[in-house]
């Protein structure tokens, strides 16, 4: 028992990064609200599952690749801190900057025209496996929850509870933001959102960008 409040800070912040990855008004969630709004509430969600079901491969490929590094190579956990950390100052930088924009959220359907509800689901999916900074995104999340002695068990928790939170938010994403109300009222948050945002991932990347174990 004492073993799993040693590694639970770390999961829990890995379990908040996430979170707040989801909820800021990136493409993916405004993908998401523009075919819920434009085409239907069952087409947002098949293509938030495709999202989610992305996201999943993309925390396995990462945690159970990042273990297999640290296993064999101990030292590698500071360089792969500091992008970590690095990348998540960027994001803060990129927050504070849209915090401070007085541009409306614009969303809109997938362009293509319309598709089956598997074609929602796979253009989800491939969204999401060919985002260029999702594996940055996914190592500085990682970074945050694991160490160099870290059991396989706590990669194994950080994607279980990612992948859970992931379907339950895109899902959510669907089935609420089908109508312009909330749309609107997501809209007006938006600031305030993007500036949590950036004060989270400045704390988060000095954290890992001063730690050494």
């Amino acid at each position: 028992m004492d073993q799993i409040y040693l590694y639970l800070l770390g999961i829990l912040l890995a379990y908040l990064a996430f979170f707040l990855g989801i909820v800021s008004p990136g493409p993916n969630i405004l993908a998401i609200i523009g075919t819920s709004m434009s085409v239907g509430r069952q087409s947002g969600i098949s293509l938030a599952m495709g999202v989610a079901l992305g996201s999943l491969c993309w925390a396995l490929l990462t945690a159970f690749g990042l273990s297999a590094i640290l296993a064999t190579y101990t030292s590698a956990m500071l360089g792969i801190k500091i992008a970590g950390g690095l990348f998540l100052l960027w994001l803060a930088f990129k927050s504070f900057r849209a915090a401070a924009s007085h541009q409306d959220m614009t969303v809109r359907a997938l362009s293509g025209g319309k598709r089956t509800p598997m074609g929602y689901f796979t253009r989800g999916y491939i969204i999401q496996m060919t985002n260029p900074k999702a594996v940055l995104a996914w190592i500085a999340i990682m970074s945050l929850g694991l160490g160099p002695q870290s059991p396989v068990w706590v990669a194994f928790v950080i994607v279980a509870g990612t992948a859970l939170m992931s379907v339950i938010f895109h899902y959510l994403f669907a089935v609420a933001f089908s109508t312009p109300l909330l749309v609107s009222a997501y809209a007006r948050a938006r600031r305030w959102i993007q500036g949590f945002l950036g004060a989270f991932f400045t704390f988060a990347g000095i954290k890992l960008l001063l730690s050494r174990s």
